[in-house]
């Protein structure tokens, strides 16, 4: 007669098998009702709304959201695929939030369809689905990206509402520089007679410096015997200067929510004081705060350390080869590396105020502290060294969070870019939030990215004379509230504001 645990292992091989195909939106038709019931008692599958599961981890607790962030653009692509065959995409608006590199889960996901309800359909963590009827573009104006449909950015920009513009400031910006000449959205426009959105895109154009593709605009639309009337949609002129060479949309996201948000900072932290104390005297406050920072930084990653355990492999007492069965072996190499990694920190420190560029250092240095943070699980034969090799190749997700980190090919753009607005940033305080915030936004490596944000953060605030910070464990819950709020609405105030509080303490 068959156990339980054989009946669990054939309904596990069920979903091993859609999976292996692919499949993340699991239909009621894809296995036996026997199977899913199985699945969902014994936590391997949840429902997302009637008829459609996706797969979860059994020690996941009840509520948890991670499953469904980190599968929700799978689930919906699979999903919409199912309902509508081919015809359907997203709307102009929500396709330039994908062509400008923003990938964060929506509150509601508005669609097109040829066949669409009118209505939302409800899905998990308070987020949905609107499919609008409406006809689509040409299918030569469809673009599949990730499994989801979106309207290339040409129609996209011609097709999204005025309104549009000032409401997402960024994302707009952002789509427009990806645009290198005019060539390539003149055609749509005179094709369809858009003489209003031309007049409307030639003033988003200069806006944004590209007076070349504005005149080309105009002069072609008028040719064409249109009257047109430049119209910039914008409200203000932009706070950074875009080149003609077209940059990657995440860099000039980046960039522009790095110039929105460093006079908030400036606001709401503490001005930087005057450092009262000799380079040596710091360093020595450093490693008398060392325990302290060790246990609260590694217990905010969910590693279950003591200050004994801390001191026990600060001091070299534990020996990884010899303590395999160890039940604290995975939290004591994480204590071990990080020990490790702090040493290399005080030794960035130690540059910082001898006066040498914070941005430069971090740059130089911050790719040691992690392979210090690393080294002891690749002694133990955890991890590989070439897992230590530069950035991370492969999507990540922040566990709750409905913030998606740029995609693995962006990193590479990015991380030359972020360590360029560090150096050429003139306030300590603003590196220290800006530096931090912006580090765990971009999360350029698979694991370790909060603390090394950390580590940066503390680079920072030394050049201004502040106090090395510790976040402490019991504050964790404001720390990733502010975080997130920070990354999915572009909210920096509380997290500046908290980061001041703990300052200020210091």
């Amino acid at each position: 007669m068959p156990t339980l645990q054989s009946k669990l292992a054939k309904s596990l091989a069920t979903l091993k098998k859609l999976q292996d195909e692919g499949i993340v939106a699991i239909q009621t038709k894809d296995m036996t009702r026997t199977d899913r019931e199985r699945l969902v008692k014994h936590g391997f599958i949840k429902e997302v709304m009637k008829g459609w599961y996706i797969p979860t981890r059994p020690a996941d607790p009840t509520g948890e959201s991670t499953a469904w962030y980190a599968s929700f653009w799978d689930f919906c692509g699979d999903y919409l695929e199912s309902r509508f065959g081919s015809q359907w995409c997203l709307s102009p608006e929500q396709s330039l939030r994908i062509h400008s590199g923003n990938w964060d889960v929506p509150n509601q996901l508005l669609v097109r369809a040829t066949k669409g309800g009118n209505k939302p359909i409800y899905l998990l963590h308070g987020t949905s689905i609107m499919d609008v009827r409406l006809n689509l573009p040409d299918k030569n104006d469809i673009e599949i990206r990730e499994n989801i449909r979106i309207m290339a950015l040409p129609a996209a920009l011609i097709s999204c509402a005025p309104c549009y513009y000032p409401n997402n400031v960024i994302e707009a910006r952002a789509a427009l520089s990806m645009i290198s000449d005019a060539s390539e959205i003149l055609h749509k426009l005179l094709d369809g007679g858009h003489s209003t959105v031309a007049g409307r895109l030639a003033g988003a154009f200069r806006n944004i410096g590209k007076n070349s593709i504005a005149e080309n605009i105009i002069e072609a639309m008028r040719v064409a015997g249109y009257s047109i009337t430049e119209n910039d949609p914008f409200e203000e002129k932009p706070v950074i200067i875009f080149g003609e060479r077209e940059l990657s949309p995440y860099v000039n996201r980046m960039r522009m929510h790095w110039a929105d948000m460093r006079d908030i900072v400036l606001e709401n932290f503490p001005s930087a004081s005057l450092l009262h104390q000799t380079t040596d005297e710091y360093l020595k406050h450093v490693d008398e705060i060392y325990s302290t920072d060790a246990y609260h930084s590694l217990s905010i990653e969910g590693y279950r350390v003591t200050e004994e355990l801390i001191e026990r492999v600060h001091s070299g007492n534990w020996d990884p080869e010899t303590n395999r069965k160890d039940k604290e072996y995975a939290d004591a190499l994480a204590a071990r590396g990080y020990w490790q990694a702090f040493q290399t920190v005080k030794k960035s420190l130690e540059k910082v105020l001898n006066k040498l560029s914070p941005g430069e250092v971090a740059s130089d240095d911050h790719s040691i502290w992690r392979r210090e943070l690393f080294a002891p699980s690749v002694r133990a034969g955890l991890i590989s060294a070439s897992d230590l090799a530069g950035y991370r190749n492969q999507p990540v997700h922040i566990r709750k969070s409905r913030h998606v980190p740029p995609r693995h090919e962006a990193v590479r753009d990015l991380m030359p870019a972020f360590f360029s607005l560090l150096k050429d940033e003139g306030n300590p305080g603003v590196k220290a939030v800006l530096g931090h915030f912006f580090f765990v936004y971009i999360h350029p490596y698979v694991d370790g990215n909060g603390r090394m944000g950390r580590f940066l953060m503390n680079v920072m605030l030394a050049e201004g004379g502040y106090p090395w910070t510790v976040i402490p464990l019991e504050t964790r819950n404001d720390y990733m509230a502010t975080l997130e709020e920070a990354s999915v609405n572009k909210n920096i105030e509380p997290f500046s504001r908290f980061l001041a509080e703990l300052v200020q303490k210091g």
